[in-house]
């Protein structure tokens, strides 16, 4: 049987998936509680990692080195930066960015990280069957796309249009791409999957602290009817 690490960055987000998985175990590494059950027929290590890169990539490094995982799902809600994207829709991320990394001074692009590159692809495997299935549910919108990752909780539009207009992103928040790195290093296959719970204008501190239940409980349910199909294949 297959091991899925889950991370989820904040409480509401790890709160919202509970009702689908029987936790048959828990346990705390340095301050960090890690939780062990099933979940349609497919074991899961899941943890909350906290906000941030940082925080996100001690907690991947942690499901790898400690929990044996063969693949790593972070979800959890995002801010749009797409037109096209409306509160409560889903980004299954294709490429992973750092919109913060910045060694510019050094003749390299924004985003670009040595021995990596500036984004770092989706495992394709994981990608298909999160597409498969979100084409099935009739009543969201599903796109895939860049997702941009940033130690900034963005409120300027300026900052967000860069954002979008550099690295061509759908949506940005603040642990994927770091994920993605710790998975490309460990050569562990990925996916992040984000609900919008907010979009780009000078309200979106209110728009998301309204829609963040909301939004948790889409993706956790996206998150639920994957691990389904995914047990199906393994």
């Amino acid at each position: 049987m297959k091991r899925i690490g889950l991370i989820f960055p904040m409480v509401e987000e790890i709160d919202a998936f509970r009702k689908y998985i029987n936790i048959t175990k828990e346990y705390n590494v340095f301050d960090l509680k890690f939780y062990e059950g099933i979940s349609n027929n497919v074991l899961c290590v899941m943890v909350q990692c906290g906000v941030g890169k940082v925080n996100a990539s001690r907690a991947t490094q942690m499901l790898i080195d400690r929990a044996n995982v063969d693949y790593i799902f972070n979800v959890g809600v995002a801010g749009g930066l797409s037109e096209k994207l409306s509160v409560g829709d889903i980004v299954i991320g294709e490429k992973l960015v750092q919109h913060d990394f910045d060694i510019t001074a050094f003749n390299h692009e924004k985003g670009f990280i040595p021995d990596i590159g500036i984004y770092i692809d989706t495992d394709p495997y994981l990608k298909k069957i999160a597409e498969t299935v979100l084409e099935r549910v009739q009543d969201i919108n599903t796109f895939k796309g860049v997702i941009a990752s940033g130690d900034i909780f963005c409120t300027d539009l300026k900052m967000s249009e860069k954002i979008k207009s550099k690295f061509n992103a759908l949506c940005v928040e603040m642990e994927g791409a770091s994920i993605a790195q710790v998975c490309y290093l460990s050569k562990v296959p990925f996916l992040i999957l984000r609900s919008i719970s907010d979009v780009s204008n000078n309200d979106n501190v209110i728009t998301y602290e309204t829609f963040l239940k909301s939004s948790c409980k889409i993706v956790a349910k996206a998150l639920n009817d994957i691990l389904l199909e995914l047990s199906k294949t393994n």
